[in-house]
Parts: structure tokens; sequence; C-alpha cells
């Protein structure tokens, strides 16, 4: 169990995170948005006076052409481009460094992203390794960026992640099956595009894994510790945007509105957790992540109602609130009622999207380490609202096996 001397250091911990996130400007990219705003995106990036821009991406976006307009553009604005697909789910190191040797190679200047998290945070963690001299894994942590990257700019092809606005960016070590992160300013890239017409061909699957991934990011933002006016704000808008259109985009994956606003909603829940932080849906499944490969948003998914079950009572006001910007609210309900309307609502998502309940590939036998990872990240990291302990956390974790 945790002792109180034990919450008291996380929760001062957590205190100085905040008056940090206070201080510490957290720069926003440079946006554009709307449909065939990749393209405006490509123009901005020429009027920058960039020679030759690295584009990382994913060999699928390659092979079904998504890049080809991105890449025409460019050209026809006199910048000449080098691609580099070899980003996989959840980047490793070694990707990375070779990713480093690509760039070095092709006497790049700039960095573009174009892909969902993996491809977004593969290109961050790339373009500091370019201007810092010391390794990759040194800067891990917090504020261990010391230079500011090579110029950088993302286009997701996700709404869900939000890694084009957030401060951080995730490395996996396969030897110890841990994640990393990387969480500094400076990695926020110069300029970002929202194009909902990149998404539109997106496979169900990926658009409800990717779309329940932001929504977790704005729950755990709202229901944070370490929230503020503004945050909440992001997190409410967020959370609105996306409980009236993720259930459209899955019934027709070619609505293009209902895929812009996903993809507002995502670049909302992103700033959201930029200042207010994650919790334990996070950490449980970035572990799912490091040890089974799980795709980040499937892996959210299935944490996601569970911890909303552990930490209702310490949160029902809070999960109330989203319930009723979710459209949930229809009378004099309590707050403990509107809460647990909000995480059946969850369920009933889940449950719809064809999303199972437990993890397949959870081992009973991971279980005790999973646990203790998940509450290094969250305890040293996150201000979540009712801590949990090796034990409240195996507990939680059995219910997925």
């Amino acid at each position: 169990m945790l002792f109180p001397l034990q919450i008291k250091g996380y929760k001062g911990l957590m205190s100085t995170l905040k008056m940090a996130a206070k201080i510490v400007p957290m720069p926003k990219p440079v946006l554009f948005t709307g449909p065939g705003s990749s393209l405006e995106l490509c123009e901005a990036i020429a009027q920058m006076e960039t020679q030759r821009v690295m584009i990382v991406t994913d060999a699928m976006l390659m092979k079904i052409g998504l890049l080809k307009d991105i890449v025409k553009t460019l050209n026809q604005n006199g910048v000449e481009t080098a691609i580099f697909d070899g980003v996989l789910p959840d980047p490793t190191y070694e990707h990375i460094e070779s990713g480093l040797v690509f760039l070095k190679k092709n006497n790049c200047d700039a960095i573009l992203a174009v892909g969902g998290g993996s491809s977004i945070d593969a290109a961050k963690i790339i373009a500091a390794g370019a201007t810092n001299t010391k390794p990759i894994r040194k800067m891990a942590g917090m504020f261990r960026v010391s230079k500011a990257p090579l110029p950088f700019f993302a286009i997701p092809t996700t709404a869900g992640t939000g890694s084009e606005v957030t401060i951080g960016a995730v490395v996996s070590d396969p030897v110890t099956h841990h994640k990393e992160l990387l969480i500094d300013p400076k990695l926020v890239p110069m300029m970002a595009a929202l194009d909902a017409s990149l998404m539109t061909g997106l496979p169900a699957s990926i658009t409800s894994a990717t779309g329940m991934d932001a929504l977790t990011h704005a729950i755990e933002a709202y229901l944070s510790m370490n929230a503020s006016k503004e945050t909440d704000a992001y997190a409410l808008a967020a959370t609105r945007l996306i409980t009236q259109n993720l259930p459209l985009v899955m019934k027709n994956g070619q609505d293009l509105i209902a895929r812009q606003n996903m993809s507002q909603a995502s670049y909302y829940a992103g700033l959201a957790i930029t200042k207010a932080g994650l919790g334990y849906v996070h950490a449980i499944s970035h572990n799912f992540g490091a040890h089974y490969g799980t795709p980040h948003g499937l892996g959210n998914s299935i944490v996601l109602p569970y911890v909303l079950d552990y930490s209702i009572n310490a949160s029902s006001s809070r999960l109330a609130k989203l319930a009723e910007v979710s459209g949930l609210k229809k009378g004099a309900e309590s707050d403990l009622e509107l809460a647990q309307k909000f995480i059946d609502y969850i369920r009933s998502m889940l449950k719809e999207f064809g999303i199972p309940e437990q993890l397949d590939s959870l081992q009973k036998s991971d279980i005790s380490s999973i646990a203790k990872a998940a509450l290094k990240e969250a305890h040293y990291n996150y201000a979540v609202p009712k801590y949990m302990d090796q034990s409240n956390c195996e507990d939680l974790l059995n219910k997925m096996v």
C-alpha cells in the first residue's frame, strides 16, 4: 500500500510540475486547417527557404500514395525531398538512430512528419538528435533537450495522438520493454496541418482506436489535479467534439466535416495534456505497448473504463461534467449517477466499435512487472486524482486478462 508520506511526496512533485507549466512557455505550432491544408503547409515550408526536407513516415502511407501530392507540392516550390519510411509502431532507439543516419546522409535541413503518432514522435526525436550532441537516451526525461531541434513540421494522418502540438515524444527500448518519454517544449513543431482529406480512407479499426486515444487525452487532462481553466476549456471542447463526431465517422468514413472535427478535437486534447498531463490509463497502456506491441490507441481504449471505475468516487463531479458535454444529462441526476452514466457510455461506444474488454496478449505472469512500471511512470509524471498502489494496479490488470 502507499503510505501518506509517499502520496505527499508525489503530490509535491506534481505541484512543482504545475508551477513549471505556468512559468515555462508552451509553444503552439502555426496551424493550417481544413481539407487541402497539408499543401498550404508545404508552400509555407518552401517560403522558409528550406532546401531539402526529410519526410518521416511509414511504408504503408507510401504504398497507398498518400504522400504523392505533398511531395509534388514541395518539389514544385523548389524543395527537394528525401523520404524515410522506416517508422514502425512504437519507434525504438534503433529506429531513431537509423533516421539520424538517413538525415545526415541526405544532408537535409528540415524534417516533415507525415503520419500517426509514431511518425511524429520519431520525427521529433530525430530533429532533436540532429542538433544535440548528447545521445538520444540522455534526452529521455523532462527538459533535457538542450538545443533547439532542426526545423520540424507535422501533418497528422490520424485524429488521435495530438502529437502535432504536445511537448512529448515516446520511444521504446526493445531490450528492457520500457517506454521512455522525452518531454520538452522544444519538441513542438514549428507548423502543423490538420487536413481531414488525408483521413477519409482510414480503416474503422484505426479510426476508433485513435479517436478513443484523443478522448482519453481529454478525460485524463480534465481529471488531472493539475488541470486549469485553460486546459479544462480544451478538454471539454475535445470531449464534446469526439462524442458527437466519432460515431459519425465510424458510420461514414468519408464524412469530411466529422473527420475535420475529430482532427480539431485531437489537437485540443493535445493542448490539454501538454499542461495538465495524463494519468494511469496512459501509464498502463504504454507498458502494454512496450511488452506486447499493443497499438497505443487500442491499449488506451481497453484500460480507460477500468481506471475510471477506480477513480469514480474521487472524480464524480468532473466525470459528471464530461457526461453533460457529451449530451448524457437528461434530468436531475446526481454527480455520481452522471459519472456512472459517462463510464457506461464509454463502454457502449467500445462495444459498438468492436473494441474488446480484455487484452488477449496480457499474461498473468507479466502483471506484477507491468503494474510496477506503470506506477513508476504515473507517480513521477502525472497528477492523478486517486492514487493506486501495487495491489490496486494488479487487481485492475487482472480484470483485463
